[in-house]
């Protein structure tokens, strides 16, 4: 017999399966040798109060031999004689399940990618992180597997409606991920180990036929009657294909300008900015887990903040246990930082981007004149990269970024020190309040003082504020109809993911790209 059970354990509990069993034999009122195995489906912890619990839901095999069950299994089909033709340009996570999408239902996808693959990428990322040169074609946002590669490879995502995520989660452990994001409340596979399950991507790609192509910005679109007819990219080579799927991500600004300058409808979408703080981990523990016995137990603690602020509010975006602040500009002197984990989180830092929602009227405020049309699709963008700007500058250049201690930054006080901290290129001492928008500064002060409030000793000058994080999601939103998923203008030019404006994260882009190609199929059946 097999039989769900709910488990709550104390963490000490969880750790041990012999703890585990004796559990499960309470649970269900029968003997220890009765029970020949489980396999746990869910697994979250509940840090609520000042005992702190380790839900697990498994399923438990009574008195019948015990079998872990076996994976998903997932049919990619050869593409080589395909007479559909699918370009894909970007090989982010859109791009690539979108990819995989189209092998299973036996339509030949063609990747272009501006970036590199992730091995070449990775030594790009060092020269960035050692000299504080940025390669605009390969960095933490441009290159194979997209800006989740090496900025985290959190799985967690709020947007199931938008597709399967179990899937989307099976896909993973297919190509290599560990099976336990399936069942992990917040499953992350972490940068150390995604750029092996995106290699293992590719070459899937490519032993069914496929075609994945680097170093190939696109650079203009051939369109004729309603329809593109083919890309071209800065080597001047041409790429035809039946449909286009555009999944850039959220950082082209050059494809949301080249699509403006060709006429092809673009809108501006608001998103949010603000800084990224770093706590010393050990700190965030104690204050989440209340200094409980069992922190031994516990992986490194995340929190989860919001404080409305009068009419906006300043929230937690990316929080990264375990973690390192990272350079993820994309052009020279532009200053963006990000947060990343190992798989392990075991960094003595914790850090997570604080930001506050941007607003056309507010934007209007801030641009030169020549900017400051509340009508151009691109005001929002003009707007990410003036702060970017001034980031850069005030950072001294090559990279350092402009930082404050907390205390300091609310107090309106140039910081005589800086804290350790995680950001390899170095902090400057600044006045991020000449950095920042005035209603974002304010806010964002405000909001601390707030967050101290709810997390005792959060608010502190072990803590330091780094400029600027402006990249949470896409400035631009490119249309699509939502019933046939193609552009207004072009019936075979699918916008997808981040970039497009209809994802944010590794899952909901992947689900995103699915969903795209899901509808190709359809199609071309």
């Amino acid at each position: 017999m097999q039989k769900k059970y709910n488990l709550r354990l104390m963490p000490h509990e969880a750790a041990n399966e012999q703890e585990i069993l004796f559990k499960i034999a309470a649970t269900a009122a029968i003997s220890l040798s009765a029970i020949t195995g489980f396999e746990v489906l869910k697994k979250s912890i509940d840090a609520r109060g000042r005992q702190i619990f380790i839900n697990l839901s498994v399923i438990v095999f009574i008195n019948e031999p015990f079998f872990t069950p076996p994976p998903t299994l997932f049919s990619f089909k050869s593409v080589e004689q395909s007479r559909k033709r699918v370009i894909i340009i970007g090989a982010g996570p859109a791009g690539i399940f979108a990819a995989l999408k189209l092998l299973e239902v036996g339509i030949k996808p063609i990747l272009i990618e501006r970036g590199k693959d992730v091995k070449s990428r990775r030594r790009d990322l060092a020269v960035l992180n050692r000299t504080g040169i940025v390669n605009p074609e390969s960095n933490y946002c441009f290159g194979e597997g997209g800006a989740g590669t090496y900025s985290d490879g959190k799985l967690y995502t709020r947007s199931n409606k938008r597709g399967n995520l179990t899937r989307i989660l099976e896909l993973f452990v297919h190509f290599g991920a560990s099976h336990q994001i399936l069942y992990e409340s917040h499953p992350h596979i972490g940068t150390n180990k995604l750029p092996q399950i995106i290699t293992a991507m590719r070459q899937q790609i490519l032993d069914c036929g496929g075609e994945v192509h680097f170093e190939k910005k696109c650079t203009g679109f051939i369109h004729d009657k309603g329809s593109i007819v083919a890309v071209e990219t800065a080597c001047q080579q041409k790429f035809e294909a039946d449909a286009f799927i555009l999944a850039t991500g959220h950082s082209a600004r050059d494809i949301f300008t080249l699509l403006h300058h060709q006429g092809i409808l673009i809108e501006a979408k608001p998103f949010a900015l603000g800084v990224r703080i770093e706590h010393p981990q050990e700190l965030i523990n104690t204050i989440q887990y209340h200094g409980n016995a069992d922190m031994a137990f516990l992986p490194p603690a995340p929190y989860s903040l919001v404080s409305q602020v009068q009419d906006t509010s300043a929230f937690s975006f990316c929080m990264c246990p375990g973690g390192i602040i990272a350079p993820a500009a994309t052009a020279a002197n532009e200053l963006v930082v990000n947060g990343w984990s190992p798989s392990k989180r075991n960094n003595p830092f914790a850090n997570s981007g604080i930001v506050v929602p941007v607003e056309a009227a507010e934007v209007m405020k801030h641009l030169p004149p020549a900017e400051a049309d509340h009508k151009s699709p691109l005001l929002f963008m003009h707007f990410q990269q003036m702060v970017e700007q001034n980031a850069f500058t005030a950072g001294g250049g090559n990279l350092r970024a402009p930082a404050q201690r907390l205390t300091d930054f609310c107090n309106h006080k140039l910081s005589a020190s800086l804290p350790e901290n995680s950001y390899l290129p170095g902090l400057q001492s600044s006045a991020l309040k000449d950095v920042l928008p005035g209603f974002i500064y304010h806010t964002l002060v405000a909001g601390f003082r707030n967050f101290g409030k709810k997390m005792k000793g959060y608010y502190t000058e072990e803590a330091v504020v780094v400029a600027t994080e402006s990249r949470t999601s896409s400035p631009v939103r490119i249309p699509r109809d939502e019933k046939n998923l193609h552009h207004p203008q072009f019936q075979n030019l699918y916008p997808c993911g981040e970039g497009a404006g209809y994802a944010g994260g590794i899952v909901s882009a992947a689900m995103d790209g699915e969903r795209i190609a899901g509808h190709l199929a359809g199609l071309y059946a």
